[in-house]
């Protein structure tokens, strides 16, 4: 089994690349170590232009909470467009030309799976409490553009399975305040547990948002 690993230096996508390995070959790119840019498209292209696959697993496991020192918006007040657009090019916009660029890479003739993280703060329907106005937006959004992804690989790789996965409250340094009143697991934790979700997940839960425990997240 090969894997490739996306934001392979951050808490929950070293862990994932530290599982994997238990399994087969890992290959990670990030900022830290590569040089990555989840907001250049020329420095994504250039490295998973530079990969030969096929990967049977492709995890994107980038993102941020917090971006140039501006963190969630508790009010509509506090909107920005700067802020929002910031927003959208690392958690939306960043993943969805990952995909763009890392479809290749998937075998055609089996299952081979792709995930990006999403967040249950993504989901419009459990939106109950508000507020996180552009983390939200953002996430919703990677959500849409990987589903619409799904369907369209179901034409050129008709067992692929592109899914939006929550994880869970994690103890990373994404935000201390996302932790508060939560309880919190360790990266390892998070990785063992999105891992088993996906070897369960088959071609006919493509294009869906599950959470760490395989359960559908309402969109």
């Amino acid at each position: 089994m090969r894997t490739l690993v996306i934001g392979s230096s951050g808490g929950i996508g070293g862990a994932i690349a530290t599982a994997a390995a238990a399994r087969g070959e890992v290959v990670g790119l990030s900022r830290r170590d590569d040089g990555l840019d989840i907001t250049d498209e020329d420095s994504i292209a250039r490295l998973i232009g530079g990969l030969e696959g096929p990967f049977d697993l492709i995890v994107v496991a980038t993102g941020a909470l917090i971006i140039d020192g501006i963190g969630p918006e508790k009010t509509v007040k506090a909107l920005s467009a700067k802020a929002l657009a910031a927003q959208f090019a690392v958690n939306a916009i960043g993943p969805a030309l990952v995909i763009k660029h890392a479809l290749r890479l998937m075998p055609r003739d089996r299952v081979a799976r792709l995930a990006v993280l999403s967040a249950r703060v993504g989901s419009i329907g459990d939106n109950g409490l508000g507020g996180w106005y552009g983390y939200r937006a953002a996430k919703a959004a990677l959500n849409q553009l990987l589903h619409t992804a799904a369907i369209e690989a179901r034409r050129t790789h008709p067992q692929s399975v592109l899914v939006s996965l929550h994880p869970g409250t994690v103890e990373t340094t994404l935000a201390p305040s996302q932790r508060a009143g939560h309880p919190a697991v360790s990266p390892a934790e998070a990785a063992r547990n999105l891992l088993a979700v996906l070897e369960a997940l088959g071609p006919e839960a493509s294009g869906g948002f599950f959470d760490w425990k395989g359960e559908t997240v309402p969109w």
